[in-house]
């Protein structure tokens, strides 16, 4: 064999083996440019949206912030005095203030409870559609998607009405049933009977929202994994926390950030229901004393910054949320 030849029988593919073709490289990345030309498909799609949503959020919140660094009250708005900066004055004002953190106390525990309750109402009343027939299905639905529907003011004053000390069905009918107190009580006079009574109405009007997006949830669930669960003699409740609310966890996810939102920036039935925040202000939340101090006391500056110390406590609550749910191994 010659030299020419060994060399090319050293060069040629042993018979019997294929050649792989290598990895398909883009010609983006082959020639450094950058990301793929689809890569901006989704943001254009979105634009439209986020530049709403630019000037409906983000524009107002920089307005806020930047009225909370300044001494704004009525002599400014009229311009008889001129405004200027203050910095952090109104922050340190607002926290020296014994009120306000009364107020941020009863404003948390009144929002968790409000949070508990609606998901608890609302996550019972979704499994129980599962388990009725159509008609009483349907007139369920009807009733909460109206209460759903309900202006918060309209539902705030048929919830006085219901509890007036005077004419109230909800006495008379107390009275009738043997309670004794309950004729011409003032639920709205104590402080925890009002919080009570405008929990009430904040749960009634808001977990038709949780009822219909769980109810959604567990009808996607496969009917072959609730009808295994009924073979092994699973109970209601243990089929809720071991098979559906594991797989509802996203949409519980989404249920639960927006009761928080929704319940902690309460204004409209606690404003209704007691009359502006209770007897010496008993009953008052941020979201009330926020109005209390820009309107009522024409301290427009305190009341944004109020409302500045609002919204970065829902950031912190929610990601706090979201961070333990991270811990605990769920894909969000």
């Amino acid at each position: 064999m010659s030299a020419g030849t060994a060399q090319h029988a050293r060069r040629a593919p042993a018979k019997g083996r294929r050649s792989r073709p290598g990895p398909t490289v883009p010609a983006g990345r082959r020639s450094g440019k950058g990301p793929r030309r689809g890569s901006w498909t989704p943001w254009l799609y979105l634009a439209p949206a986020l530049i709403v949503l630019g000037g409906l959020l983000v524009y107002p919140i920089y307005q806020l912030g930047l009225i909370s660094f300044l001494e704004y009250t009525q002599a400014q708005v009229s311009g008889g005095e001129p405004t200027t900066f203050q910095g952090f004055a109104n922050y340190a004002e607002l926290f020296g203030d014994g009120e306000f953190w009364n107020v941020v106390v009863a404003t948390l525990l009144f929002a968790a409870v409000c949070v508990v309750s609606t998901l608890a109402v609302g996550c019972a009343l979704a499994v129980l559609l599962t388990r009725v027939r159509a008609v009483p299905r349907l007139a369920l639905m009807l009733a909460a998607l109206g209460a759903w529907a309900t202006p918060a003011i309209t539902g705030s004053t048929v919830w006085v009405f219901l509890f007036d000390p005077d004419f109230g069905p909800v006495n008379k009918v107390l009275v009738r049933l043997g309670l004794s107190g309950f004729e011409n009580y003032s639920w709205t006079y104590d402080r925890y009977s009002a919080f009570a009574l405008v929990l009430f109405e904040v749960v009634w009007c808001s977990f038709p929202f949780v009822m219909v997006t769980v109810y959604a949830g567990i009808r996607a669930i496969p009917t072959e994994v609730l009808e295994a669960a009924a073979l092994d003699g699973a109970s209601t409740w243990r089929t809720w926390r071991t098979i559906m609310a594991p797989m509802l966890r996203p949409i519980l996810v989404v249920v639960t950030i927006q009761s928080i939102i929704w319940d902690f920036k309460v204004f409209t039935q606690i404003y209704v229901m007691t009359n502006g925040g209770g007897i010496a202000g008993q009953n008052m939340v941020l979201n009330v004393y926020a109005y209390q101090k820009a309107f009522a006391s024409s301290q427009y500056s305190l009341g944004s910054a109020i409302g500045v110390v609002m919204l970065l406590i829902l950031l912190v609550v929610t990601l706090v949320y979201l961070r333990l749910l991270r811990r605990q191994g769920e894909e969000l």
